[in-house]
């Protein structure tokens, strides 16, 4: 299993230059059935490693490109009038782009709320209602949401109890100097897709039973406190470092907790272990916390970031 784990990163890696960290988040997320959410400038390969896992994976793939005049049941699907049905049901649902392996929600921000929460409970519930009825989801499912981070004009924030429900946000940076170039080599040296996919892709039976073995990660009542006391500190800083309460205007959910003990087990998995220690914890912290943590007005004002932060959170909370 831990050799199909590594052989699946290596061959999105080998189409995705320079992002180690997002494709590793991705598998993650399937593992863990985690939503994610990706921040960073266009044209930063988002879409592409999001198309690259479901060629890799062969899962069906829907992208939904968020606009302000978009409507919920552009997402989740409607009722359709038919006066010929022969059962007598005059009305038949017709599934929108959610009833899918991977949904890519691009540029989340563009939509109103109303749009936003019609991902909600496909997201947390793997299922959705329409008209009274409700309708499963197949059970490997995973939203990754992108936004940009400079477009805010016509743009709707997306609200705390949405953010919440992402597993983990991956900031996607520009890539090196050394990065760029072999990312230049790649696109000139790109082949049709017929050659380029020849592997068999990986069933997804293997990633039902990681989902097993996850369960079979062990966690020690130390782990346990330290992953309590890390997401304590986000919402009593006082406690840790007198000098963070400044800072820190709301700290993260209990949802935060089953977050970030998810992500280290599975972080311990990937790796070839059966137990989880701190090292695997900080790996993930970043990844589950920044979105989770409201930071004041004086943050901002003395431009500290949510990952500055949390650096120093990890400084104050003791191993």
């Amino acid at each position: 299993m831990i050799d199909q784990i590594k052989d699946l990163q290596e061959r999105i890696n080998a189409s995705i230059i320079g992002q180690e960290e997002l494709v590793e988040s991705l598998i993650i997320g399937l593992i863990t059935e985690g939503n994610i959410l990706l921040e960073g400038l266009p044209g930063m390969a988002k879409t592409r490693a999001v198309n690259t896992l479901s060629k890799v994976m062969d899962i069906d793939m829907n992208r939904i490109q968020f606009t302000p005049d978009l409507l919920p049941s552009d997402i989740t699907g409607t009722e359709i009038f038919n006066p010929d049905a022969e059962d007598g049901n005059s009305f038949s649902f017709k599934r929108g782009p959610i009833f899918t392996n991977l949904v890519l929600a691009d540029e989340i921000n563009r939509a109103p709320a109303k749009v936003q929460s019609a991902l909600l409970e496909a997201m947390e519930e793997h299922q959705v209602t329409v008209a009274s009825k409700t309708y499963k989801i197949d059970p490997f499912f995973m939203v990754i949401a992108t936004q940009n981070p400079i477009e805010q004009e016509g743009t709707y924030p997306l609200p705390e109890a949405q953010l919440d429900r992402f597993m983990m946000k991956i900031v996607i940076e520009y890539l090196t100097t050394e990065q760029e170039e072999k990312m230049l080599e790649l696109v000139r040296g790109e082949v049709s897709s017929a050659s380029k996919n020849s592997k068999e892709p990986i069933n997804k039976k293997v990633i039902f039973d990681l989902r097993d073995q996850l369960n079979a990660i062990n966690v020690s009542e130390a782990i346990n406190k330290y992953i309590v006391r890390i997401i304590d500190a986000t919402r009593f800083p006082e406690k840790y470092n007198e000098e963070l309460k400044k800072y820190i205007n709301i700290g993260a959910s209990p949802r935060g907790s089953i977050a970030l003990d998810k992500a280290s087990r599975c972080m311990a998995l990937m790796k070839g272990k059966d137990y989880v220690d701190t090292d695997d914890v900080r790996e993930v912290c970043h990844r589950i916390l920044r979105h989770r943590v409201s930071l004041t007005y004086q943050a901002n004002a003395d431009k500290k970031s949510a990952d500055e932060i949390i650096n120093e959170l990890l400084k104050a909370v003791p191993v």
